[in-house]
């Protein structure tokens, strides 16, 4: 497993050996002793798996989750390409404001760790792309936010991105600018703490 800490505080990606032959592929690309020995500690207590799959130009974020609770996510794309985005979100992150991009595939099984207060997004390069989300507790509407994937503050290059398939959350979402001003934005050292105790 190859282990890479991102240009985003507490961020990494794990790219696992795929294993191809004429029958197709096999892969592990979540293994609990190279997440440990990255983050000094085991993954959260998995209380939510879910997926999406998107037609090649779909463009989704950037979400994340309200600190508190703050929500941490483990992500791979098991079929299908998508650009992936990572954006710090955290007020008085070192990294904050910061976007990395990576390339998730079905053919490297790459994944992601987003830290508490990191916001994902990601462009589908391929139709039917299936991106996985491993998650501590549930799925609370209320709980989940998002930003503007189009801020041009933040940067990020979608520019093929496909206009008609945003979604109405996305599409109405603030900037980073307008989130901060609203206080939907919470501060690094809390995020930090909330990702501790998952």
């Amino acid at each position: 497993m190859d282990v890479e800490k991102l240009g985003i505080e507490g961020a990494f990606t794990f790219t696992p050996p795929v294993y191809k032959d004429h029958r197709g592929l096999f892969t592990t690309p979540f293994e609990g002793a190279e997440f440990e020995g990255a983050l000094s500690r085991p993954l959260f207590t998995v209380g939510q798996i879910s997926h999406n799959v998107s037609a090649a130009g779909v463009l989704r974020g950037i979400h994340y989750t309200a600190t508190p609770p703050g929500k941490a996510k483990y992500v791979y794309c098991p079929h299908g390409r998508v650009r992936d985005f990572l954006v710090d979100l955290r007020l008085g992150s070192p990294t904050f404001g910061r976007w990395v991009e990576n390339d998730l595939s079905g053919e490297n099984a790459r994944a992601v760790y987003i830290p508490v207060g990191v916001g994902h997004a990601f462009l589908a390069r391929e139709d039917d792309s299936v991106i996985v989300y491993v998650m501590p507790g549930h799925y609370v509407p209320a709980n989940e936010l998002s930003v503007s994937p189009i801020d041009p503050a933040i940067g990020l290059p979608v520019q093929d991105a496909d206009a008609d398939l945003l979604s109405e959350r996305d599409t109405a979402a603030p900037s980073l600018a307008e989130a901060s001003e609203r206080g939907l934005l919470a501060g690094y050292r809390l995020c930090r703490d909330a990702e501790a105790a998952l």
